[in-house]
């Protein structure tokens, strides 16, 4: 008897009906992964480089470093979450009950250096938190995300599934951010931005730490009913090992489907990475917006988006498929975010103080988050549908090693983006401690090209790639009458 592909549990899981319950609870976990990620992301750097005056090429570097060990630990957890035998928490939940507690402290520690560290030693503090961050994330995120995956075998409910993950990314991101800058950096600071005041970072630090740690353990404490109703680890599978590992990564990159989505995955990553390392520099130095106004933008123009993704995702890939909706967001995403920069070029977007400026620049936030949001939920609904595809080429499910590439590269626009944009702020000459409206002209314009125009490029690269993915409804209900087959086929030979 050949590698039992599917330990069918007592219960039946009936994939039209995941409660809502459900979808909110496994959800909500991702709102702690943007907060800790997105927060490292966007004001790790400025923090360490313009509060603590940690060089630039320097703080650029940690998350660039990091990367190696990312590359390692996603797939690493993937693999071995997949092999994993549980019996009464199943082979996702363990890993999600165990990383909590060292994702808050790694957090806290990330934003609050002792005092007394400079030079290489704050920089040393910075890597190694930064490192133990992304790597209990992992820990807990790569099965978190194959455990979504699981939760339902149906074309269009696993975009459903999806959209709650996706919405939830958005509140832990821009809904936290905006919070952010009401609560803990209103008060003004260095040159009047409350972002730069140090001495708000330490509160911060605990009290989004703290969230952290709630809010993991509740997504993971209120998924556990489901547990019952996934496929178990097949008996007759290998248990983890580096030869192992290795297969499965073989197995995952040898789909040509799979192969194509993480190409424009990196492409993509590459982009966003450069214009999430810029964010706070653009917003506080080339818009020249206070805190508050910060977290506006990011909040008011995000969350139409997000929520035209969580209600018409689902809709649009019924009614066009999967890939079509992929290509035409991943288009969207790379032109609407660099269109304020490129108005300003040709001086048809409104002047730094203007009462037009922050509501013109929410305008196009709203399309950009729109495409953004679809974009996602549609890429992590084929990544299921690839898990399926590769069950009958490979003898086993994958989530875990086909969602891991999901972390790595929501790290990677981090690590590659953050070392980009530290050499060009480094070329340019971006001063250390600097003060709003006090720059070079010359130094805000190259800023500004830099975040927009010339990102827009490894954007529509990844759009071509997304258009060799070859997944659409035709292909999923066949690759869903060969499984059945096989399995009752299987079933009949036990």
């Amino acid at each position: 008897m050949g590698v039992r592909l599917l330990n069918t549990p007592s219960r039946e899981v009936d994939p039209h009906t995941v409660p809502t319950r459900s979808r909110f609870a496994f959800g909500i976990g991702a709102s702690a992964e943007t907060m800790s990620l997105y927060s490292l992301a966007v004001l790790g750097m400025l923090f360490y480089n313009q509060v603590h005056g940690l060089d630039v090429l320097l703080a650029g570097l940690v998350p660039t470093i990091a990367l190696f060990v990312d590359a390692i630990s996603d797939p690493l957890i993937g693999s071995l979450s997949d092999r994993f035998r549980g019996n009464r928490w199943g082979r996702r939940h363990p890993f999600m009950f165990v990383a909590p507690l060292p994702i808050a402290i790694s957090f806290f520690c990330v934003f609050s250096p002792p005092e007394s560290l400079e030079g290489g030693e704050l920089f040393a503090w910075f890597l190694g938190w930064s490192i133990s961050l992304r790597t209990f994330m992992t820990v807990y995120h790569v099965p978190h995300l194959a455990f979504g995956g699981e939760l339902s075998r149906d074309y269009t409910e696993r975009s459903k599934i999806m959209s709650y993950n996706n919405f939830f990314q958005w509140v832990g991101g821009a809904g936290i951010f905006k919070i952010n800058t009401l609560v803990f950096f209103a008060t003004a600071g260095v040159a009047g931005n409350g972002l730069l005041n140090g001495e708000s970072y330490p509160v911060f630090a605990i009290a989004i730490a703290t969230a952290i740690l709630i809010v993991l353990l509740a997504s993971a404490w209120f998924t556990r009913d489901r547990i019952a109703l996934l496929p178990k680890t097949p008996e007759d599978l290998p248990r983890f090992s580096f030869k192992n590992f290795l297969k499965d990564l073989v197995g995952a990159f040898s789909n040509r489907n799979y192969l194509m989505l993480m190409i424009a995955y990196f492409s993509l990553s590459m982009m966003l990475g450069v214009r999430t390392a810029f964010t706070s520099y653009m917003n506080i130095f080339y818009w020249e917006l206070p805190a508050q106004d910060i977290g506006t933008l990011i909040f008011a123009g995000s969350f139409v988006g997000y929520l035209t993704g969580f209600f018409f995702s689902a809709r649009l890939h019924h009614e066009f498929d999967k890939r079509a909706t992929i290509v035409a967001t991943a288009v969207g995403l790379s032109i609407f975010p660099a269109m304020p920069v490129i108005l300003r070029i040709f001086e048809s977007f409104p002047e730094n103080g203007s009462n037009l400026l922050l509501p013109s620049i929410v305008a196009f936030g709203i399309f950009s988050a729109a495409c953004g949001s679809i974009l996602n939920i549609s890429v992590m609904s084929a990544l299921a549908d690839i898990a399926d595809e590769n069950e009958l080429r490979v003898g086993h499910r994958q989530e875990g090693v086909l969602y891991a590439a999901r972390t790595f590269f929501a790290k990677l626009d981090n690590s590659i983006g953050h070392g980009i944009a530290s050499v060009v702020l480094w070329l340019i000459a971006f001063p250390d401690n600097a003060t709003p409206g006090e720059v070079d002209e010359s130094t805000i314009w190259w800023l500004g090209m830099i975040d927009s125009p010339l990102a827009i490029f490894p954007g529509l690269i990844a759009a071509c790639f997304y258009w060799q993915y070859r997944i659409n409804r035709k292909t999923y209900d066949t690759t869903q009458e060969q499984l059945a087959e096989k399995h009752a086929s299987e079933a009949g030979t036990r």
